[in-house]
């Protein structure tokens, strides 16, 4: 099997890759697992024992499970809406890492259930509900990170599509091809007032604010509760068509419902946080104009620089630096917690905008990192990672 991609969009997964990937991640938690332990138990912070990750299959989220459960111990359920594969066609690349989850913590003797349905839903809010209920579970942590195209909101019946444009004015950039490095200038309308309201909906805090309410009401949040959503700001260079943009109004939106979250959550010792995390290759952030070019020069300077973290990298130091350090949570003014502070020191941000202002499809791979963006999303769907024979055709169940 190879890698079937259109657009910047893989059409496929290969699930010996997928497992090899999430057993990596896994054992490079499990490394550090004796420290992070040692250390949150210094500081007087107590171990989390439960964790709910909202949007659990790829990415940062799948990086979040795996170091709550195998750096900490944790209980974990996780949610995401993933297609299941048939015997002609693979499932995507969540499916496949939900799977290789489940089989890492069974063999650890950790609690783990995975709930494959759609997590803006009442339905699957109430399915997890009842699954607690049922195991004994109290939660003291909830991760959000969501990343879905549409939502359908459960009060109204209406179906909200987000969409990727600017605001104000049209926005042009240059769009990389992750195949063949090509570049080609693209050029976006600004999105109306509905398509931003639209955008909000899906990518906000409406639907966070819906799960952490519907836990605290069914009795199901610890004492020192702490809830954590994903979010973004990067360079001027992207802000055009993504802080700037719709997405940013949605991310606007986030961390306006985090203080509010704070606000009632506080009585009970509950906590809400933004966590702004580093530029990384993901499956939206590939298909994003800009976005991909700065993240290859981006990737270049922090790797020489003896800087660059992946997923799980972020993660790891989420918790033990910031989660579980000594003291009070660090944030920034605004309450937000940056795990973005790397990318964007000044030393870093200089030498990204004099790459990226230099970057042609001729000295692409010399003064940008493109071919370990390109890796990172190859194996971000289970292809080109290390030790798996590709020669064998996999089975896809």
């Amino acid at each position: 099997m190879t890698p079937m991609i259109r657009g910047n969009i893989c059409l496929n997964a290969h699930p010996a890759g997928c497992e090899a990937a999430v057993q990596a991640w896994v054992a490079r938690a499990e490394a550090k697992a004796a420290n992070i332990k040692a250390n949150a138990e210094k500081a007087g912070k107590s171990l989390p024992k439960a964790v709910l990750v909202l949007g659990a299959s790829t990415g940062y989220g799948l990086a979040s499970r795996i170091t709550a459960a195998f750096g900490y111990g944790a209980a974990t359920i996780g949610v995401s809406m993933e297609r299941q594969p048939s015997d002609k066609k693979p499932g995507t690349p969540g499916w496949y890492n939900n799977r290789a989850f489940d089989r890492a913590a069974s063999k650890k003797g950790l609690f783990a259930r995975t709930i494959d349905a759609d997590a803006f839903a009442n339905e699957t809010r109430q399915k997890v509900i009842e699954l607690a209920k049922e195991e004994g579970i109290v939660f003291d942590q909830l991760i959000y990170s969501l990343a879905s195209p549409v939502r359908l909101e459960p009060s109204t019946g209406i179906m909200h599509r987000s969409v990727l444009k600017p605001l104000g004015s049209p926005f042009s950039g240059l769009s990389l091809d992750v195949l063949s490095g090509a570049l080609s200038k693209v050029s976006i309308e600004p999105a109306n007032e509905e398509e931003t309201k639209a955008t909000v909906k899906v990518m906000g805090g409406e639907d966070w604010e819906l799960w952490v309410k519907s836990l605290k009401n069914a009795g199901l949040l610890s004492k020192n509760f702490v809830t954590l959503a994903y979010s973004y700001i990067g360079p001027s260079h992207t802000s055009g068509i993504y802080r700037g943009g719709t997405i940013g109004k949605a991310k606007e939106h986030l961390e306006k419902t985090a203080k509010e979250m704070n606000a009632w959550l506080k009585p009970y010792g509950g906590s809400a946080f933004v966590s702004i995390n580093k530029a990384v290759v993901t499956r939206a952030s590939s298909v994003i104009p800009v976005v991909a070019l700065y993240v290859a020069s981006l990737f270049k300077v922090m790797k020489e620089k003896g800087l660059h973290e992946d997923c799980l990298d972020q993660l790891l130091r989420l918790y033990a630096d910031r989660l579980f350090a000594d003291g009070k949570v660090p944030t920034d003014p605004e309450g937000r917690i940056r795990m973005d502070d790397w990318e964007m020191l000044d030393e870093v941000q200089a030498e990204v905008a004099i790459r990226f202002a230099n970057a042609t499809e001729a000295n692409l791979r010399e003064i940008t990192d493109f071919d370990g963006f390109k890796q990172d999303f190859l194996e971000a769907h289970g292809f080109a990672v290390k030790g798996v024979n590709y020669d064998i055709e996999p089975s896809l169940i």
